[in-house]
């Protein structure tokens, strides 16, 4: 692109006029520092020389502030011949503490971390468990509110509540035993069907029991058929499998039952074991199972039954810390500490039914506004939602309690006024007739005098009602007939 004249003649008359441009060091602009005395630079020679000619030789590759600079900084500066980390790591030579002596305390005091540090994990702090409330009788102390919470429960699992018609109630294994077979027998089917419990509802364990008491062939024939020791020796394993086919992981539990069966009848004389370890020793017999076995069979309480349930529920509650537990082994554990031993028998029946009817495991269909844990505030993971639906409805039910109690009674008050009117009316008063003499009538009498006086009263102004319209009706007639006439004139 070209340019033009004035542009170019404007160009040269600038290159001329104006001096080239040199290269400020830290020496030549300390002049300007804050509190800097006159500072002498170093004048540029004539023939064209740089402005670090004038700078005296320093150390190799180093640079030295000038005396100004020095003072502008309060005295400090860097040693002659030491280098920058030494002098930030604090490793000062002999001669520097004269020349840091005047410096401030911060330089010295808080050197920056070296570079390299490795970086030192963050210390997690464990969470303290939540109050325990002393006094529990189990040994140990129990969280806060425990009792309420357990009273609460009762509450509603007794009859009456909203959690009274468990399935556990009435198809618990507790429950399964034939009541006319013999005590021998009732123990070894109570404790085949807690081995078929194991992930299974209680409905469907009812009806493969009940299956087995009716289809279960007899070992001899003429024997007794049903569920027995000797009957499951003898079936075959598919023929058991087949007839326990709904409950969950049946194969496993058809060898199981048939592998315990063997136990007893090889090691126990044909008895269940009446210890918890012996029964945990059989195939398919956990924890769980052999305690509330002993409980149920032998009337023995050893320890807490936990299932699924009972370790969801109390982990809901906050009963167990923050970290809550991992397992129903765990929460077992936990809640033998603090529990009274005279609850250890109930609590799985108490927690299981609340499981079944109020506190499901889905939480879309746990009814919240229902249970009375989540209603008084104690439950830290009810639905707020369902919660605040519930309390105002319940505030509805005690408002229309409240309006018939005060409806039936204030009714009562009115049934003895017109009781007492009643009285007064059937009683005889006296009336004087003519000033001569006082005679007794009945007051049922004057009450159907006066009805009589009102009804013809009644009639009266119907008549006179009638006559009017009547009169009316002849006056317009006669005024109609008035205008007709005129009109015709």
């Amino acid at each position: 692109m070209r340019t033009s004249r004035i542009s170019q003649d404007t160009t040269r008359a600038l290159a001329a006029t104006t001096t080239r441009s040199t290269r400020l060091t830290r020496s030549a602009l300390a002049q300007f520092s804050l509190n800097a005395g006159p500072a002498t630079v170093p004048s540029v020679g004539e023939e064209g020389g740089d402005i670090e000619d004038a700078i005296p030789d320093g150390g190799v590759g180093k640079r030295k502030r000038g005396a100004a600079a020095v003072a502008a900084r309060g005295g400090l500066k860097k040693e002659e011949e030491g280098d920058d980390k030494a002098a930030w790591k604090g490793k000062q030579e002999d001669g520097s503490d004269s020349e840091l002596s005047s410096a401030p305390s911060s330089y010295a005091a808080t050197p920056p971390p070296a570079r390299n540090a490795r970086r030192q994990p963050v210390k997690r702090v464990k969470r303290s468990p939540p109050p325990l409330a002393s006094g529990s009788g189990g040994g140990a102390a129990g969280p806060e509110n425990w009792e309420r919470i357990y009273d609460l429960v009762m509450k509603m699992r007794t009859e009456g509540g909203v959690a009274a018609d468990a399935a556990v109630d009435t198809m618990g294994c507790h429950t399964l035993a034939q009541p006319d077979a013999s005590p021998r027998d009732q123990r070894f089917q109570t404790l085949v069907s807690l081995m078929m419990s194991s992930q299974t509802k209680d409905t469907t364990n009812y009806v493969v029991m009940q299956k087995l008491y009716a289809e279960l062939p007899a070992a001899t024939p003429g024997g007794k058929a049903g569920l027995n020791l000797e009957n499951i020796l003898a079936v075959p394993a598919e023929r058991l499998n087949e007839l326990i086919w709904a409950v969950g992981f049946h194969n496993n539990k058809t060898r199981y039952i048939k592998g315990a069966a063997e136990v007893l009848r090889d090691a126990h004389g044909g008895d269940i074991p009446d210890t918890a370890e012996g029964l945990m020793a059989l195939p398919g017999v956990g924890p769980k199972m052999a305690y509330l076995c002993l409980s149920a069979a032998w009337g023995r309480v050893e320890g807490i039954g936990v299932d699924v349930h009972v370790h969801r529920i109390t982990n809901l509650w906050g009963w167990h810390g923050r970290g809550g537990t991992k397992g129903p082994e765990e929460t077992r554990g936990r809640l033998e500490g603090w529990v009274p031993r005279g609850r250890w028998a109930e609590i799985n029946w108490l927690l299981v039914g609340f499981g079944q009817t109020i506190c499901f495991s889905e939480r879309g269909r746990r009814r919240c506004g229902e249970c009375e844990v989540g209603l008084e505030g104690l439950c830290g993971a009810a639905d707020g939602v369902k919660v605040r639906v519930g309390r105002e409805r319940r505030k509805r039910e005690e408002r229309e309690v409240m309006r018939v109690e005060f409806e039936r009674e204030d009714g009562g008050g009115k049934k003895e006024e017109t009781k007492e009117g009643k009285e007064k009316v059937e009683a005889k008063v006296k009336v004087k007739v003519d000033g001569i003499k006082e005679e007794l009538v009945e007051a049922r009498v004057l009450e159907s005098v006066e009805k009589k006086e009102e009804e013809t009263e009644v009639n009266v102004s119907k008549e006179e009602v009638i006559n009017r319209v009547e009169i009316k009706g002849q006056d317009e007639e006669a005024d109609e007939k008035v205008i007709k006439e005129e009109t015709k004139d």
